[in-house]
């Protein structure tokens, strides 16, 4: 027996199947070859067809089934995880009326703050915990003040998963979850936000009905099996947007358990029980993967901008050219790199800076006694103090961190910023082999309630290592307080401007 999982990304759609009793991989897969096209109609607009996911959803299953040979039959169930904070508006047929307006489209930006401003800081963040923000609630307002005729003719507005649920299934609903992303969720009263929905005159009927994880939520038709080449009848038993999915990729579902990514951007999704905070604007609270009105578990989501794009910039400007000698070089300098200091946040303004512009910062280069390999380590070094200033502020919002799981990609595969977070932290770092595709399609088997069987088959298929901190850590305390003091000197210059 098998498991089916898709991960609907803003570049590709990927699909894996994995065994249903062990985890394994059987295939994993993704199309299209190159990327998927972003249209942007005007500056910072971002937008996709979301028929075009659909049919990269059906070109990857049929290649995935036809590649592994497999008897389709077998599929026990679906699981997917896809871009968060996307808009898709149907008709009552379930055609788009409009392209989705992705999660990097930054239109709706100030319709969030002014209603931030207007509903109150206090009440958005003891009720929603979040600003309203550029999320999907402020995109779907965008549409009711500037296109008219397509918000009259909206019968539901989605998240993109739920949007190939639907065309899987012809059923259209969505989730807590997905809700929570949009900035839709009253954690007060455990309901839609409809106060949020009428503030910005936006019909409470266009919400659809709301299924939990874990269950059956809608099953394959005769479309969605004529279109992919499933078998009619194959439950849809989970979705959730990338990050969340990520968390549950890693085995990470429980108070104190952190999820981190450190790709271009760097991404430290923390599970907290708590539902409060003071963070509204600097760090985003999203209902988890496994959030029940008895069991509120919230991811806190804190994202840095300047992350690997700051090393990618300087593997892309430097003789060596490959992170392989990038870190080499780094690595024969000292902790600290002899006084050169990096502040790494030059891919525009910062959220968890509260939105201030600090650009990348090269400090205390000396011509005579530096070269390429301490510009290697403190830029690693720069990064991983980025990661441990946002874990600060996670801790001081009622977060709590027992131990930090990544994948074994990007920034994490080098010791020196892995080692670097762990002994700041002091906890733990472990890093696993697995995907989004992977994870969506081994949650299917959650419908038991078994988690902690789950978590045995990430351990036993995908655990790669651990970065345990090290014993000498004064010199990283070192480093990083005086890394701390310039970043907090040019936030100080931005105040007084």
């Amino acid at each position: 027996m098998y498991y089916l999982g898709y991960d609907l990304g803003s570049s590709s759609v990927k699909v894996a199947i994995v065994d249903a009793a062990t985890g394994q991989q059987i295939v994993l897969l993704n199309e299209p070859s190159s990327e998927m096209e972003i249209l942007a109609p005007e500056l910072n607009w971002a937008e996709q067809d979301p028929n075009m996911w659909w049919h990269y959803v059906c070109a990857a299953t049929k290649r995935a089934i036809k590649e592994t040979k497999i008897d389709a039959s077998k599929i026990q169930g679906i699981g997917i995880s896809y871009q968060m904070h996307g808009l898709v508006v149907v008709d009552q047929a379930g055609e788009p009326l409009r392209n989705s307006i992705i999660w990097c489209d930054s239109r709706a930006i100030e319709i969030g703050n002014k209603a931030f401003g207007d509903l109150g800081t206090e009440k958005c963040t003891a009720d929603l915990l979040n600003s309203p923000g550029n999320f999907t609630a402020s995109k779907l307002k965008w549409v009711h003040d500037n296109e008219p005729e397509v918000y009259a003719k909206i019968y539901k507005y989605m998240l993109p998963g739920d949007f190939i649920a639907s065309k899987l299934t012809g059923v259209i609903n969505t989730t807590k979850n997905g809700l929570s992303e949009g900035i839709l969720w009253d954690y007060k009263k455990d309901e839609v936000a409809n106060w949020l929905l009428e503030y910005y005159d936006i019909d409470t009927g266009l919400t659809p009905n709301i299924v939990e994880n874990f269950t059956v939520q809608c099953l394959v038709n005769e479309n969605g099996a004529a279109d992919t080449g499933l078998p009619v009848g194959i439950p849809i038993v989970y979705r959730a947007g990338d990050q969340p999915n990520n968390a549950l990729s890693l085995n990470v579902f429980n108070h104190g358990e952190v999820a981190a990514t450190g790709g271009t951007s760097g991404v430290i999704y923390a599970v907290t029980n708590q539902k409060k905070s003071k963070e509204a604007s600097r760090i985003n609270h999203f209902a988890h993967v496994n959030y029940t009105k008895e069991n509120s578990n919230l991811g806190k989501l804190l994202c840095i901008n300047g992350a690997g794009i700051q090393y990618r910039w300087l593997k892309d400007n430097l003789a060596s050219n490959t992170y392989e000698a990038m870190n080499a070089k780094a690595s024969e300098v000292p902790v600290g790199a002899e006084g050169v200091c990096i502040i790494p946040f030059g891919n525009g303004a910062e959220r968890m800076l509260n939105n201030k512009t600090v650009g990348t910062q090269l400090l205390n280069l000396n011509l005579n006694k530096h070269h390429e390999g301490h510009l290697c380590r403190a830029a690693l070094e720069g990064i991983a103090f980025s990661f441990v200033y946002g874990m600060d502020i996670l801790k001081r919002d009622h977060a709590e961190i027992k131990v930090i799981r990544a994948g074994n990609d990007n920034l994490f595969r080098s010791e020196i910023f892995s080692n670097t977070v762990a002994t700041l932290i002091g906890h733990d770092i472990e890093i696993y082999n697995t995907t989004g595709a992977i994870g969506a399609a081994r949650a299917v088997g959650l419908t038991d309630g078994d988690f902690k069987k789950f978590g045995d088959h990430i351990t036993n298929n995908d655990h790669v290592m651990t970065y345990i901190p090290l014993g000498n850590k004064e010199p990283y305390v070192e480093a990083y307080h005086t890394w701390k003091k310039q970043l907090e000197l040019f936030l100080q210059e931005k105040e007084n401007k």
